[in-house]
């Protein structure tokens, strides 16, 4: 059934057909669905003190503003992440912007945090009312200069805090210029001791602890990732997505879509995610939990990601090519 419906929805621009099927998500299967997670056989997982009914969740990005969580949830998820979200509204890069080469089941981006703002997205929080496992994921805008933008980070994560299981720090979107440069560890180093700072801050606050994770890129090198990793571990930061997209195009080079700049993902990231989260799990050694993701379209694959060294795993363009009953085929 979803085939045909995909066929359909791929007549559409990517950004049109992504807006139809979110609606059509929440107009079908909404608040009167089972928001249960599926569970898994090794449920509950425990990981960052919070308990998992599966290891599969759904990436920031598919529901930018929180206004399709529920929907999401009746697909068995066990958890949601959405974002990224910046301190005020912004429009994001011109369009086209989102690019489909379904031969390689992938897409390509250059959205640019389009949200329409953290005040707006805590809004539709607050009217899912949603009681699962709920990550929220925040960014700096477009025309924060970098210097200022713990400031964006700080501003984010106070307002999101109380409503958040965890809040994912994203630094590693290709789409933002010079948001990548967060990664290096003069900034991260400066940017992760305020986060933490603030953190603990709002823990106190509203007597809840929320773990805190960094979303970083599959394109480091190993001095890089070995140099990233020791400045997590340093922080104690909470724990690591790995990973974002790719700026890479080896894998699709034969396409014609792969001229278009923005980041790479789907089934061609899966093997530069892999690498990354192998390489991280030597690295942090158990020390801090890894979330993989990047390129994962199947059962065997989550596997792969978890033998790494990942105790949780999300997906996001195979949800696109394979529709909503993924879920149940991944676990």
């Amino acid at each position: 059934m979803y085939k045909f419906i995909r066929s359909l929805l791929f007549l559409l621009s990517p950004e049109t057909a992504h807006r139809i099927s979110l609606a059509g998500l929440s107009r079908f299967s909404g608040r009167s669905a089972d928001l249960s997670p599926t569970p898994s056989e090794d449920a509950p997982i425990n990981v960052m003190g919070i308990s998992f009914q599966n290891r599969l969740g759904i990436a920031a990005g598919l529901d930018k503003n929180g206004a399709h969580i529920c929907a999401l949830a009746a697909l068995g998820f066990g958890f949601i992440e959405v974002g990224t979200v910046t301190p005020r509204p912004q429009s994001g890069n011109p369009k086209p912007r989102l690019f489909r080469i379904p031969k390689a089941a992938a897409l390509i981006n250059r959205m640019g945090f389009n949200n329409v703002g953290v005040a707006a997205l805590i809004a539709n929080v607050q009217r899912a009312n949603f009681q699962g496992i709920l990550g929220i994921n925040i960014g700096k805008n477009a025309d924060t200069p970098l210097e200022k933008a713990v400031d964006d980070y700080v501003f984010c994560l106070e307002k999101v805090y109380p409503h958040a299981s965890y809040i994912a720090v994203n630094i590693s979107s290709p789409n933002t210029p010079g948001l990548r440069e967060l990664q290096n560890v003069a900034y991260l180093d400066h940017l992760l001791s305020q986060l933490k700072k603030t953190q603990m801050e709002c823990a106190k606050k509203h007597q809840r602890y929320a773990p805190l994770v960094v979303k970083i890129s599959p394109d480091l090198d190993a001095q890089q990732l070995k140099q990233l990793a020791e400045t997590l571990l340093a922080h104690r930061v909470d724990g690591v997505i790995a990973t974002n997209t790719t700026l890479a195009r080896d894998p699709v080079r034969q396409f014609k879509q792969a001229k278009e700049t923005g980041g790479l993902s789907g089934k061609p990231l899966f093997e530069l995610s892999l690498n990354t989260v192998t390489q991280l799990g030597h690295h942090l050694a158990g020390g801090i939990p890894i979330i993989a993701c990047g390129g994962i379209s199947n059962k065997a694959e989550m596997a792969q990601m978890i033998s790494a060294g990942a105790s949780l795993v999300q997906i996001y363009t195979s949800f696109i090519y394979q529709g909503p009953g993924i879920v149940k085929r991944f676990l």
